[in-house]
């Protein structure tokens, strides 16, 4: 038996762009694999409450832009003294508690994280009744500094192009520098969908009508990247932060971020387990690389698993072709690095250790067909009680994710159709 996994989402505004019948009341929970059953209205208020109701003082692990949050993140005292260096060897800069940003407008209250680009922390807006924001300090070397104008002009782009912040894409307010450090000011946000499974969901899941708001979110996101011909390309739920009451998300950390006409061929753009297969093939590549991280993401938040964790591009397109068949040949071996992966005979080179020897070897082998499709996956044993509006909503997610997840990247749905799909309606 599980519980304390998400069970509701409280009504939201249309305005925020959420049918306001996309709430759901709380259940029993008792079943792991169908979770709870639904009914059409519920306290907005007492969801809330029941849905989040676990201790947030213990382990809450606020997340923002691309960071890589631990709960033990050095923070240095007043007390350290490191006024000569403020940097460490690779340009990250030492944050300091207490200290002061922007002559004295920030005042930094948590240190929540480093990734490749930045250190992120949160601070107290002095200016602004001590509101709280995120500041992205940017690695002091020439070629970070670099990237985080590329992010700010792409993030000012999305905020021109959404005036009234309804297609949820973080939101930049200003930046400065300090100590030779490009520093990003962000609304601040409680935590990341990865960390929303963890505490809400872990090993089960959240609901379906759950799911189905974010999903809903999710795409309007992207169809703004898409209508302005940016890919997101590092798209997971590490990257996708939520409100405090997790009715709200928006996407963010677009470091990697670019135009759709300044791709390069690279085996290693998106984080590998929401990788598009046309990436690892070394294919061209567009928006649509977005829409299967998404894919991927709506997976992972409905049962709590990741759907693709291959341990490197090799393993990654077996567990593909695994749920969603053979490669056709002409895709497999049209890539720069498809001849890596296929012989001439479309058979897939397998990267595997020989058993007695303990040595590398390939292995050919010819994949007739899916494994174990989504529908094994996602769907319940026939015997299971469901109600049949629940049965509908999960057929119709299925559904979507078979075509957010298509090999095929010009067959892939795309975020207009999606928004329009029958799971979403």
């Amino acid at each position: 038996m599980r519980t304390g996994y998400l069970s509701t989402v409280p009504t939201m505004s249309v305005s925020q762009g959420i049918p306001a019948e996309d709430h759901l009341a709380s259940t029993d929970s008792r079943s792991p694999i169908y979770r709870t059953s639904f009914t059409e209205k519920s306290s907005a208020a007492g969801e809330i409450e029941d849905m989040f109701s676990l201790d947030e003082s213990r382990d809450f692990i606020p997340a923002i832009g691309d960071t890589k949050v631990t709960s033990s993140v050095p923070v240095h005292s007043d007390s350290g003294g490191h006024e000569d260096n403020f940097d460490d060897p690779q340009g990250y800069y030492r944050v300091t508690l207490g200290e002061s940003l922007q002559d004295g407008r920030y005042s930094v209250v948590a240190n929540l994280g480093k990734g490749m680009f930045s250190t992120v922390v949160r601070a107290r807006d002095t200016h602004n009744h001590n509101r709280e924001v995120a500041i992205k300090i940017i690695r002091s070397q020439e070629t970070m500094c670099k990237a985080g104008l590329k992010e700010m002009t792409i993030l000012k782009k999305l905020a021109e192009a959404d005036p009234e912040d309804k297609r949820h894409v973080v939101r930049l307010e200003k930046h400065f520098m300090h100590r030779n450090h490009l520093c990003m000011v962000f609304e601040s946000l409680s935590m990341n969908l990865r960390e929303v499974v963890k505490r809400f969901g872990k090993d089960v899941g959240l609901n379906i009508r759950a799911v189905k708001a974010y999903a809903h979110q999710m795409l309007l996101a992207l169809s703004l990247m898409r209508k302005l011909n940016i890919m997101h390309a590092d798209l997971k739920p590490d990257n996708i932060l939520v409100n405090d009451a997790k009715t709200i998300l928006k996407v963010c950390d677009l470091g990697s971020a670019s135009d759709t006409s300044e791709t390069e061929i690279t085996p290693y753009l998106v984080s590998r387990f929401y990788r598009a297969p046309e990436i690892i093939l070394g294919q061209p590549y567009d928006c649509a690389i977005d829409m299967w991280s998404i894919g991927c993401t709506l997976f992972e938040l409905y049962t709590g698993k990741i759907l693709f964790p291959g341990r490197s591009n090799n393993q990654m397109l077996l567990l593909m072709q695994e749920l969603k068949g053979k490669f056709t040949a002409k895709q497999a071996r049209r890539g720069t690095f498809g001849p890596a992966y296929f012989d001439n005979t479309n058979s897939f080179l397998l990267n595997d250790v020989d058993k007695t020897s303990g040595q590398p070897i390939v292995k050919r082998i010819t994949i007739a067909g899916p494994k174990q499709g989504l529908k094994a996956k996602l769907l319940p044993a026939t015997n299971a009680r469901i109600p049949g509006d629940e049965l509908r909503l999960l057929k119709q997610f299925v559904d979507l994710l078979e075509r957010m997840l298509e090999l095929d990247p010009a067959k892939r749905i795309s975020p207009k159709e999606a928004l329009s799909h029958a799971f979403l309606s």
